[in-house]
């Protein structure tokens, strides 16, 4: 493609009249689409992957899932693998922040419209002042974590695999994982390696700063001290520290005597390390050092609501978000303590936060209901399992029980769904939410019993 092509593509792209949600969500659909097409050649596949697969592999990577119905380093050949690592790429950091950065490298101006459309990518409710710099940064911070994620990867995978595959190998999981993808490339995940320091450090550390988002990344960069952090940067910080230690101790004790994780470890040492890998994982990435389908009933309930709280904003985690539990958990303490505003770190948090956090996650919880009702009616499994798989895809974790590729056509579809909703569906509502105009017309106060 010339650049007077691209140019020409971008121009007619200016004049399209959707609303940014709306156009946002066709880049993804676009995006999962060329996924697919890809994904279908031949030099992509061994010869066991079919439409279905390839629509829902490329969905998976693209939305930064991770569930998968194939088993993707055996299926895949080396071109395929190299397709599903830019697809994670491309939906982890943002379709629109390589747009951008595309467009200023070949010169091309970026309107209002696309700069909101930006915003909504990257999850920024007002501003659009400092998106650009946003995106540079977004770019940097990825390209430098993965790449010392595979220089650390590699002193695993390269004694094992050789040296070219064993670099693959380093890359497309420092990919991944930063990426909050979980896609891996080896058929029982990570499990073989569930005591080795090196992957329990170095994975966790990439979808953990991945997972923080890059605005408090670049401000711990910028400030390097704990007062000048803005808050939700502090939010995000204690946020982050206390669920990891909650889910970290939460696994580890609930797993220790099962015999079909915890339990079959033979030292101590290597259930401590998957209990610290498996306690972090649920929130964001979806990566897995032990047999995620023995789990206790009790766990997988724990490790759900881990992935329906995720990551932060501008990061490549999915869920409901740190600071939106933060925001909810204050506020039903100012309730309980009658107090009229909420208040954190020395700063106060207004009442259209408030309402944008209940607007989310009530939306969330009837989408997941949803989602769920619809496949209980099509596939007859274990509905823990059903459960499970439907909020990795919505939290778009993706780990998973086993029950996702004994799915149907519509099962994986309403699957599909899940993940897209889950990655584009927060962006929009924040955009409709934000965007709201104030009523014209007031109304006598009435009184409504509640509780």
């Amino acid at each position: 493609m010339k650049i007077r092509d691209i140019k020409r593509f971008w121009q007619r792209l200016r004049t399209l009249r959707l609303p940014p949600p709306a156009l946002l969500s066709m880049l993804y659909l676009v995006a999962i689409a060329v996924g697919s097409l890809l994904l279908m050649l031949p030099m992509s596949h061994n010869g066991n992957v079919g439409i279905s697969d390839a629509i829902f592999t490329s969905a998976s990577a693209v939305t930064v899932t991770g569930l998968t119905v194939l088993d993707t380093g055996s299926e895949f050949t080396l071109f395929g693998q190299m397709v599903i690592a830019v697809l994670i790429q491309l939906g982890g950091l943002g379709l629109m922040t390589f747009a951008v950065l595309l467009l200023l490298a070949l010169g091309i101006p970026i309107g209002m419209p696309q700069r909101v459309l930006l915003r909504e990518n990257l999850n920024q409710s007002t501003t659009t002042s400092n998106l650009f710099v946003l995106s540079r940064l977004i770019i940097a911070i990825a390209i430098a974590c993965e790449i010392v994620g595979t220089i650390a990867l590699s002193f695993v995978f390269m004694p094992e695999f050789g040296f070219w595959a064993g670099l693959w190998q380093s890359l497309f999981h420092s990919i991944s994982a930063f990426n909050n993808a979980g896609i891996q490339l080896f058929p029982n995940g990570l499990a073989n390696w569930v005591g080795d320091p090196i992957v329990n450090i170095t994975i966790p550390a990439l979808f953990i700063v991945g997972g923080l988002g890059f605005i408090v990344v670049g401000d711990i960069y910028q400030k390097r001290a704990w007062k000048p952090l803005s808050l939700h940067s502090k939010l995000m910080l204690v946020g982050t520290g206390i669920l990891i230690v909650f889910g970290s101790v939460g696994f580890g004790l609930l797993e220790w005597s099962n015999p079909d994780t915890l339990g079959a470890l033979g030292h101590v040492q290597d259930k401590l390390w998957a209990s610290w890998f498996q306690g972090v994982s649920p929130r964001t990435a979806g990566f897995n050092t032990v047999n995620i389908g023995g789990l206790h009933d009790s766990t997988s309930i724990l490790m759900m609501g881990l992935m329906l709280v995720g990551g932060g904003s501008t990061s490549t985690a999915g869920g409901i978000k740190v600071t939106t539990l933060a925001v909810l958990i204050l506020a039903t303490i100012a309730f309980f303590l009658r107090r009229k505003t909420l208040n954190a770190f020395g700063r106060s948090i207004g009442i259209d936060e408030v309402l944008k956090v209940m607007a989310l996650v009530t939306i969330s919880i009837m989408i997941i209901f949803t989602a769920i009702f619809l496949i209980s009616i099509s596939h007859d499994g274990e509905f823990m399992d059903l459960i499970f798989e439907v909020t990795s895809a919505f939290a778009t974790v993706g780990l998973s029980r086993g029950e996702t590729s004994e799915l149907g056509e519509f099962g994986r579809a309403i699957i599909i769904l899940a993940m897209f909703i889950g990655r584009v569906g927060p962006l929009a509502v924040g955009f409709f939410l934000a965007t709201g105009s104030p009523p014209r017309v007031k109304y006598p106060k009435g009184e409504v019993y509640l509780g």
